[in-house]
């Protein structure tokens, strides 16, 4: 009888410790992001070669709730700090495409997720929201990967910019033909916490 009661405390003991765990992992986490860890990088192909660029953070905070895959916040890039290497082509993105000095940010506003991300490890997911650019915003699905491990979080993600059916003017000159659409990757690391926002 002695053992029988010792190995239901035992079961007992394990099915708490479980249900904790899981209550913990399920708990709605905030994401930080650390600004040397995130970056937007922007590849531009013309005919003669392919142009690399990137762009700074400026702000970024996003709330998560495993249990419901509900999603806000945003990231933000100074659009501003775009720089491919070039002066007379930077000076002319600022200017003639991405009105910078008039609508300094680009931004994601993520509100949905697709699929299912883990406690610990690396989840393949897809997040919808607005990506905001030249004063507008835009619906857009991505796949993300994104990694959790010990209070830290990682995350990549590869997309598309039409950014001429958007509004903006393609720079394209008689001799220099670029297309009318900017693959963008997105490196983002930092900090996470759990509890409410």
């Amino acid at each position: 009888m002695k053992t029988l009661i010792a190995r239901v405390e035992q079961q007992c003991i394990w099915l708490v410790f479980l249900t904790w765990t899981v209550a913990a992992s399920a708990q709605p986490t905030t994401l930080l992001c650390d600004p040397a860890q995130t970056t937007a990088k922007f590849t531009l192909g013309d005919v003669l070669h392919t142009v690399h660029g990137e762009f700074k953070v400026k702000s970024c905070e996003i709330h998560f709730d495993p249990t419901s895959s509900k999603i806000d916040g945003s990231i933000v890039f100074d659009a501003t700090t775009g720089q491919s290497g070039n002066d007379g082509r930077d000076r002319k993105m600022h200017k003639e495409v991405l009105e910078s000095a008039r609508y300094p940010e680009i931004s994601f506003r993520p509100d949905r997720i697709e699929g299912n991300v883990a406690p610990t490890g690396t989840s393949s997911i897809r997040v919808h929201g607005m990506f905001g650019i030249h004063g507008a915003e835009h619906e857009i699905t991505s796949p993300i990967d994104v990694k959790f491990d010990s209070g830290h979080w990682t995350a990549s993600a590869h997309f598309l910019v039409p950014y001429a059916k958007w509004g903006m003017k393609n720079p394209s000159v008689f001799l220099l033909r670029v297309g009318d659409t900017v693959n963008i990757e997105l490196q983002a690391g930092g900090d996470s916490r759990s509890g409410p926002k």
